[in-house]
């Protein structure tokens, strides 16, 4: 499980990814001071999972919470804070925990565990929509009018905060339907690979190391390749050889 921690004082993060080092299936993907920074690294590091303060200089934590709520796939939410008030507001936030400081291993170790636990089910809720009957096309509005895209034919996904740009056939198409819903519907043929990004598994032909360490995707039918993310490598990687 990898992991964000954001705090304003650097011997509390410390404190923290010490906790973590010592646990077992938990990884410290980066850290953050701030609510801004911390939105900033989610974006670039895609955690599973942020252990985030909540009074912090400029951009609080539940001011970052809720922004993060908003983003395509967004990883769960721990507080840790020495202001046990704020734990209303922290669930209203769409946290999954909260611990008070000074935080201790039984507590941090139980609220992870819990997360988890949530993330079993919104996998087991994904699962269950895979019976119903699936369309065979996207609707967009163009010029044109309704353009009816078959699935068949769609080579990727890219989100772009509130629309989803459809990469088929040498052409591109905007629609206004959500990555996550499109996820659930199209599962277990595409696969997500980034925040932003979702495949479709036949069009898949290989993943490319780049120079910075980051894995990209390379395609048939399209010159666009979508970045993988550290939480979904291990699945692209299931899938293909590494070129």
């Amino acid at each position: 499980m990898h992991i964000l921690v954001v705090d304003d004082e650097k011997l509390a993060r410390q404190r923290i990814i010490k906790l973590l080092t010592e646990m077992d299936g938990y990884s410290v993907v980066g850290e953050a001071e701030n609510g801004e920074k911390a939105i900033q690294a989610v974006e670039s590091l895609d955690p599973d999972l942020v252990l985030m303060d909540v009074k912090m200089p400029g951009k609080d934590g539940l001011e970052a919470a809720r922004e993060i709520a908003e983003m395509n796939e967004p990883p769960a939410i721990i507080f840790c804070t020495a202001y046990d008030e704020y734990a209303i507001d922290a669930f209203g936030a769409q946290a999954v925990g909260y611990i008070v400081k000074p935080v201790h291993e039984d507590q941090l170790k139980e609220a992870l565990e819990k997360a988890q636990k949530v993330n079993k089910l919104q996998r087991a809720s994904v699962n269950e929509l895979d019976s119903e009957p699936k369309r065979q096309h996207i609707s967009a509005k163009t010029r044109k009018g309704i353009e009816l895209i078959p699935i068949d034919s769609i080579s990727c996904l890219i989100a772009d905060q509130k629309y989803v740009t459809v990469i088929h056939e040498n052409s591109e198409t905007l629609i206004d339907e959500t990555l996550k819903d499109l996820e659930a519907e199209l599962a277990p043929d595409f696969i997500r690979v980034h925040r932003n990004a979702l495949i479709a598994k036949r069009e898949i032909v290989g993943l490319r190391r780049e120079e910075s360490s980051h894995y990209e995707v390379l395609l048939k039918n399209t010159e666009i390749k979508p970045m993988v993310s550290r939480r979904h490598l291990a699945n692209v990687k299931a899938l293909i050889t590494v070129l």
